[in-house]
């Protein structure tokens, strides 16, 4: 028997698209253009629905009403929020209200049905194959990843495609976000799924042994060689072979390591023959090697002999998507491996909160959290203050926000002054070279004009005497009109500066995406925790 899916947006359109990526993946589906009509339809269905998709913004009654008045009258439906406003805030509000997870508009059919699938999953209510095929079922190696997000499931597509084949590939990320997990995948849906699967830590062997790890020794090869040692590439001979942490592999055995690469072949030491190896070799690294390669401490021909599969797994606080369902599987996880109920969940303030925190320690941080709350917990929820540091963490941010809050109010205030002088005050030209703040420092006046080269120098009343940059430059000292890569980029380190490092709230700020946040940054080499530069 299909799934029940309510679909409640007050959009037509978005209802007739929704409806149809839900139809076609066999699901039976009711649709709702306001949050009046969907309670009406919940409150006569008894529990028919398996899961309630919800647009958050909708006239008359709001998603948010929605879900608090199903909190207290429909708890075992799991709801999916969708909404085109991404900020974190929306999201905590969402989850805090008891929603199960979330989507950003635009919604891709994968990630709806993936979604869906999860939801419907959790609640027990799963119904054969169609919720199977809805949910986007994963077999093999990739069955054991837990996945919501649209980045990741793209980052799973490309590891099935490379596990069809021997092609080296190079998983990048910070550490903890599961690249040794999608690395086992690649092997357990290989041709060589039988075969050895050995695993080498580069990074947590010492620099003298490594060689001998690697490659091998003979009895007798040097002081301490009491027997012989066959090698971590003779072991995984016909197999796979994962390095993780390969940056931190000394630039001598680099060399050898190049060698096994591009020859297949090995040599042990204190042998005088060479041996022979066929291995699948799966590196991963939470460095940047193209930036170890232009300091020297990697080296190019190897980088471009391990890079030619490159997979880059973003952090977890890029893929809050993620978190609820990763949440309830250790949930599930630790509650079994403690003898716990199975019926053991996450209360919606402890889901609002772990979505919210940005885990830099990323999954591994995550699962160290909830493996702590089940073991702390004497009931069979997981309350928010079982996550004392995450508590702490939001709490900053909170106090932080409020701040922020605070200025842009006392912006907006100086902001109506200036409007109020604005009509006595003379024309700013083009050629007075700069461009007016959106926040305007608060000891500045009426705008005035100013030589170009002393508003470049951050002479302008605006900016002079004042603890946040109020202007930026638009002409250069020579006269002309700055490159816009310039001005982007001191725009972003204002940004920063002004929201005191809140990504979240900087990116919406800004008007984009964190994952274009974090990118630009890289590309300007800016440290968030930089203070403002001024042009000059």
């Amino acid at each position: 028997m299909p799934s029940h899916v309510l679909i409640v947006d007050d959009d037509p359109v978005q209802r007739r698209l929704l409806k149809g990526t839900c139809e076609r993946s066999g699901l039976k589906v009711d649709l709702a253009e306001d949050g009046e009509s969907a309670m009406s339809m919940i409150k006569r269905s008894a529990g028919g629905f398996d899961v309630v998709v919800l647009d958050l913004v909708m006239p008359g009654v709001g998603g948010i009403a929605v879900l608090e008045w199903m909190a207290e009258n429909a708890p075992d439906i799991p709801v999916i929020v969708q909404t085109g406003q991404g900020g974190i805030e929306t999201v905590v509000r969402a989850m805090r209200a008891g929603a199960h997870d979330f989507a950003v508009k635009p919604v891709s059919p994968e990630r709806l049905l993936l979604a869906i699938g999860n939801a419907v999953r959790s609640s027990g209510g799963a119904k054969g194959g169609d919720t199977e095929r809805a949910g986007g079922k994963r077999v093999g190696g990739f069955d054991d990843i837990v996945v919501a997000s649209p980045a990741m499931d793209r980052i799973l597509g490309l590891a099935r495609r490379a596990a069809v084949s021997d092609i080296p590939v190079v998983l990048e990320g910070e550490s903890g976000v599961g690249k040794e997990l999608i690395a086992k995948a690649i092997q357990s849906e290989s041709a060589r799924r039988t075969k050895p699967y050995v695993t080498v830590n580069c990074g947590a062997i010492p620099e003298n042994l490594v060689e001998s790890i690697l490659f091998g020794h003979e009895k007798g090869a040097f002081t301490g060689a009491v027997d012989s040692h066959m090698g971590k590439f003779a072991e995984a001979d016909q197999g796979t072979l994962f390095l993780d942490e390969i940056g931190d592999l000394p630039t001598d055995v680099q060399v050898k390591l190049l060698r096994a690469v591009q020859d297949g072949e090995i040599e042990t030491i204190g042998s005088r023959t060479k041996r022979k190896v066929d291995i699948r070799l799966i590196s991963a690294t939470h460095k940047d090697l193209i930036e170890e390669v232009k300091a020297g401490r990697f080296r190019e021909d190897l980088y471009y002999r391990l890079n030619v599969f490159p997979i880059h797994v973003p952090p977890l606080r890029q893929r809050k998507e993620d978190i609820p369902e990763l949440a309830r599987h250790f949930t599930r996880r630790f509650a079994e491996a403690t003898g716990r109920s199975p019926t053991l969940t996450l209360t919606a303030d402890a889901m609002a909160l772990l979505t919210a925190h940005d885990w830099p320690g990323n999954i591994r941080e995550l699962e160290n959290a909830v493996h702590r709350a089940v073991v702390l917990s004497e009931t069979d929820r997981l309350t928010a203050d079982l996550f004392p540091q995450v508590s702490d963490s939001c709490t900053s941010y909170r106090v932080s926000e409020l701040a922020d809050r605070d200025r842009v109010s006392a912006g907006q205030a100086a902001r109506s002054e200036a409007s109020r002088n604005e009509a006595q005050a003379p024309a700013l030209q083009p050629e007075d070279g700069w461009i007016g703040s959106a926040y305007p420092a608060r000891e500045a006046g009426p705008h005035t004009r100013q030589d170009a080269s002393a508003v470049s120098a951050g002479e302008h009343p605006a900016v002079r005497g004042s603890d946040m940059a109020g202007a930026l430059a638009a002409i250069s000292p020579t006269g002309d009109v700055r490159p816009l890569a310039d001005v982007e980029e001191e725009l972003i380190r204002f940004a920063l500066h002004f929201y005191r490092g809140q990504m979240s709230e900087v990116a919406r700020r800004l008007g984009i995406g964190r994952s274009t946040l974090y990118r630009k940054l890289k590309d300007y080499q800016i440290d968030p925790g930089d203070p403002l530069r001024v042009a000059a």
